[in-house]
């Protein structure tokens, strides 16, 4: 956490696990929901605002609303998961090319502009980890947005299924 937040960071129990593990644990988990019910067939459209449960970790400690309103402070939260959300939104596939190659463009554009503003060795770490969780992010992001299978089946077919199929087809030759 130092790399990312600077050495003045200092570990709390409510501010690690409520503010950033909790959050991460019901996000990850909600869009892995949203991927098995999207190899099943089924569209999953409300899990697309999962990431916003991100930025309510830090605004359930008490006074950070107000905080936020008159500092500004914590709103980077709000912007991380929007900028991921436009970045899932260019690799969800979904969509026009024309919509997506400007979403893919602002959502990525902090990419480069953290990696190229580094200048220690140390910024150059803490600007690869933010980078590469950054995109890890935004490909979650991409899968409660992309076009369901039409068929209702499953993306990927059972390996006994392909197999009894192939034992009828060589009886039927």
């Amino acid at each position: 956490m130092v790399n990312l937040a600077g050495d003045e960071s200092t570990f709390t129990w409510t501010g690690t696990f409520l503010c950033l593990l909790l959050p991460g644990a019901i996000v990850g988990g909600l869009l892995g929901r949203a991927l098995d019910l999207q190899r099943a067939g089924r569209q999953p459209r409300w899990l697309t605002l999962a990431p916003f449960i991100f930025p309510l970790g830090p605004l359930m400690i008490p006074g950070a609303l107000g905080h936020l309103f008159k500092t500004g402070e914590g709103s980077a939260s709000i912007i991380m998961v929007l900028l991921a959300m436009l970045a899932g939104r260019s690799l969800s596939g979904r969509g026009r090319l024309v919509a997506r190659v400007p979403a893919g463009i602002i959502g990525f554009a902090l990419v480069p502009l953290l990696l190229s503003s580094a200048r220690t060795p140390q910024e150059t770490w803490a600007a690869t980890l933010f980078a590469s969780l950054f995109v890890v992010l935004a490909l979650a992001c991409s899968v409660p947005m992309r076009a369901v299978n039409p068929s209702g089946h499953p993306v990927a077919e059972h390996p006994t299924q392909s197999t009894s199929t192939r034992t009828v087809d060589r009886r039927q030759a």
